[in-house]
């Protein structure tokens, strides 16, 4: 029987990466900002993979965390087949992040968002080392009337034919935002900068925040979907993908 030590992480082209992220992350879909591309394999057999690619909005990134332009990733997507067994999530995370340092030493930090709304408050993040900095009400997802859910910002970058803002369209013909919260989370290679940072003690998450694999331990107002948007933009997978990636 196969332990979370069997699994091996390579890195693996972006279409592979889609395929498994379309099939087996809650949301179905990819950010199509990730550059690079990790396979969990598990038995030879690719069962999972995870994404990292630059802020959609790196200037205002930057600025918010006191980071230059390129100095952080974000963890766009994080999908394994049921195949993989327990703890598969915290391991392959953590090989990841060991590989992006050894091999990127101008990275700083990674970011990553756990999706309260729709999925859980970043358990697999706090057992792998990362730091939570903030959450906040959710404003971004937006539940549209036919149960599909939609990046507000997306809608905000495109005009209807007579002017008008997208996302004004869709909020005045019924959507709201998802029930829930955002959480940011943050994984220094640098560690000289956490000294920079507030840092939210995770036994202090309210329990209204709190979320664990879609299900809220105290219940409010259901989402109708449990589908999570795509942010527009487009960049090509880069060379980076030729690394060799080693467990240790």
């Amino acid at each position: 029987m196969f332990t979370a030590k069997d699994i091996e992480i390579r890195v693996i082209d972006s279409a592979s990466s889609r395929r498994i992220v379309q099939r087996y992350h809650y949301s179905g879909k990819c950010t199509q900002n990730s550059q690079i591309h990790f396979g969990v394999f598990l038995g030879g057999k690719l069962e999972g993979a995870l994404q990292f690619g630059p802020s959609i909005d790196k200037r205002r990134m930057a600025t918010n965390l006191g980071i230059g332009f390129n100095d952080a990733l974000e963890l766009n997507r994080m999908a394994l087949s049921d195949a993989c067994p327990k703890n598969s999530e915290s391991r392959a995370l953590g090989i990841c992040l060991r590989i992006l340092k050894k091999n990127y030493n101008h990275l700083k930090l990674i970011v990553s968002f756990a999706d309260a709304c729709q999925c859980g408050d970043g358990t697999i993040y706090r057992a792998s080392g990362f730091r939570l900095h903030s959450f906040k009400k959710n404003t971004s997802l937006l539940l549209m009337p036919d149960g599909k859910v939609t990046a507000k910002k997306s809608l905000d970058d495109k005009l209807s034919s007579d002017g008008k803002y997208l996302s004004s369209i869709a909020i005045k013909n019924g959507a709201k935002p998802l029930t829930g919260y955002q959480m940011k989370y943050l994984y220094f290679f640098d560690k000289s900068l956490e000294k920079n940072f507030k840092f939210i003690p995770f036994d202090r998450i309210p329990d209204e925040v709190r979320m664990y694999k879609g299900s809220k331990p105290i219940e409010h107002e259901s989402n109708a979907s449990g589908f999570q948007p795509v942010e527009s933009g487009a960049i090509p997978t880069s060379g980076l993908q030729l690394i060799s990636c080693n467990d240790e």
